[in-house]
């Protein structure tokens, strides 16, 4: 490998999300391709982002992607659907490096799992968006898909409180449509799995997390962007706004040792 090759390929990946829920996706990338150096971006001071505009969430994307450039990473991984929903086609050609967004990467292997009709929770930007339906029907235009948006969830996991019936009452309405599947998504929604699972089947749920990481860590191979390296990549922690309540909340996804750093947006 030539010295160029193995310095782009030691360059961080980025990922970002409104808060602690994309650490989901963080944490398993980080036990399936542990040798990657990586930046994990919470972006306290806008959320929930599920209740922001479309031209709020792409301003919010661009100023952390402009922050990822600053660092010169290889990649940046959209751990949130709903900016994959809203921002990435809109900012997907601005960068020179590749950006993986959660829905869009997802959709081809959870469309071809055999399955009729495909439920969606989400917030009500990724609802609004129709992009699990519009990606979901590239691969297989056939699939019933039902999408609820799930207004209170993210406040729930960024709170840790106890759901009241905002849980029971979206189940319920999903039960209905009778779906083979139910897609969590929002990042931040399998930390609600044990409230899930009294109303449904576990396994009638998915994580896409699992799916994603694995699509980017092939990705990654294909284009030989892979950390040859054999020892434990470094990672560096940033948030927008309150780092003490990150750390705190972090621990339901992620073991976040240290305070991390503020970087002030300006959008």
């Amino acid at each position: 490998m030539s010295t160029l090759k193995k310095i782009l390929n030691n360059k961080p990946i980025g990922f970002f999300d409104s808060g602690v829920g994309g650490l989901s996706v963080y944490s398993k990338f980080r036990s399936i391709v542990p040798n990657e150096n990586t930046l994990y971006f919470g972006d306290l001071k806008h959320l929930p982002y599920g209740s922001k505009s479309k031209e709020e969430l792409v301003g919010f994307a661009r100023e952390i992607l402009d922050f990822f450039k600053s660092k010169e990473v290889k990649a940046v991984v959209i751990a949130c659907n709903t900016s994959s929903a809203q921002a990435y086609d809109v900012i997907k050609d601005e960068y020179k490096f590749k950006i993986y967004p959660i829905i869009q990467s997802c959709s081809r292997v959870i469309a071809s799992l055999g399955a009729e009709k495909i439920g969606v929770f989400a917030t009500a930007a990724t609802v609004a968006s129709g992009a699990y339906t519009k990606e979901l029907h590239k691969y297989n235009p056939l699939l019933e898909v039902k999408e609820i948006a799930c207004k209170s969830w993210v406040d729930i996991v960024e709170g840790l409180r106890e759901p009241g019936d905002e849980v029971k009452t979206h189940i319920e309405e999903m039960l209905k449509f009778r779906p083979d599947k139910i897609i969590l998504g929002c990042t931040h929604y399998p930390y609600l799995m044990n409230q899930l699972r009294l109303y449904a089947p576990e396994d009638l749920f998915i994580d896409p997390a699992e799916i994603f990481v694995n699509f980017i860590k092939d990705d990654l191979a294909s284009l030989e962007l892979l950390n040859t390296n054999n020892v434990p990549g470094a990672e560096e922690i940033f948030v927008s706004a309150n780092p003490e309540s990150f750390v705190k909340h972090s621990k339901i996804f992620y073991d976040v040792k240290s305070l991390p750093e503020v970087i002030a947006l300006n959008f």
